[in-house]
């Protein structure tokens, strides 16, 4: 069910992305090159050497270097607009590393860092290729089919649209945890707590390292950091890859949902006066 749902679900996001208003969102361009560098290629690399310190060489370690090289999640900006940062940001950088994720965490996870994924560098990006630009294409064509108006109007349906695709993707990433979680509750317990600090590091790493781009968009650039789309990897993967690391993305999905609003009431406090 991952792998169909994944497209869906890339597919209805896109048809609620308006590509003119997008362009009018592109103001700082080298904050957006920066942010988009540092999620798609610095964080991995500080999450390697992390867990290489840390000894977590294992399925959690893989995981956790693999979600660093993950492009940010698209609901990062219904999240910023709900916590109060900046949402037009936010859908800028996370739709640019959603595009090119396919063409930088093969290379980085299969050849500099060495991880072992049971697939060539060649076979993950094809198959990233496949899931994230087939419904690119086909969301540009169902715009010029359909036109901005019909589209608009249809924009509750397409939202509810999303929801029912999110139940039945819930359903397919969660096979196999409770399994797990009975036969194993500690290593789950682990992997839980693994996947909330590497969100929490990943969000505190980056926002100090943009808070010379000022506070609202230092705290924007660490929810990026954080909360990225493992979706994608679960949807090519292949089946041969280690279980742990499927499972690990499973439970990754915890704090992605979680950390927004356990942070929601720390954003007034760090942001500056008017926001």
């Amino acid at each position: 069910m991952v792998t169909p749902a994944v497209a869906l679900l890339m597919l209805l996001v896109l048809l609620r992305v308006d590509p003119a208003q997008l362009l009018a969102h592109l103001r700082r361009p080298l904050l957006i090159a920066l942010l988009a560098a540092w999620i798609l290629l610095v964080a991995p690399v500080l999450a390697f050497a992390a867990t290489r310190a840390l000894g977590l060489d294992g399925p959690l370690g893989t995981g956790l270097v693999l979600m660093a090289a993950g492009c940010a999640a698209t609901s990062c900006p219904a999240f910023a607009r709900l916590v109060g940062l900046d949402a037009e940001l936010s859908l800028v950088v996370a739709l640019l590393s959603t595009a090119l994720v396919p063409f930088t965490a093969p290379p980085l996870a299969l050849g500099l860092l060495d991880l072992d994924l049971a697939i060539s560098a060649g076979g993950l990006m094809l198959r990233l290729l496949l899931v994230v630009g087939v419904p690119g294409l086909a969301a540009v064509l169902l715009r010029r089919l359909l036109g901005p108006a019909r589209l608009a109007r249809a924009g509750q349906g397409l939202d509810g649209a999303v929801v029912l695709v999110l139940m039945a993707f819930a359903f397919g990433v969660m096979d196999g945890v409770q399994a797990r979680l009975l036969a194993d509750p500690l290593w789950v317990a682990g992997g839980v707590a693994l996947a909330l600090v590497g969100n929490l590091g990943l969000n505190a790493a980056t926002a100090l390292a943009f808070l010379p781009a000022g506070r609202r968009a230092a705290l924007t650039a660490g929810l990026l950091s954080g909360n990225r789309n493992m979706a994608l990897f679960l949807a090519v993967l292949p089946a041969e890859a280690d279980r742990g690391v499927l499972l690990f993305f499973a439970l990754g999905q915890i704090p992605m949902f979680l950390m927004p609003a356990l942070l929601r009431p720390l954003y007034p406090r760090l942001l500056p006066q008017g926001g």
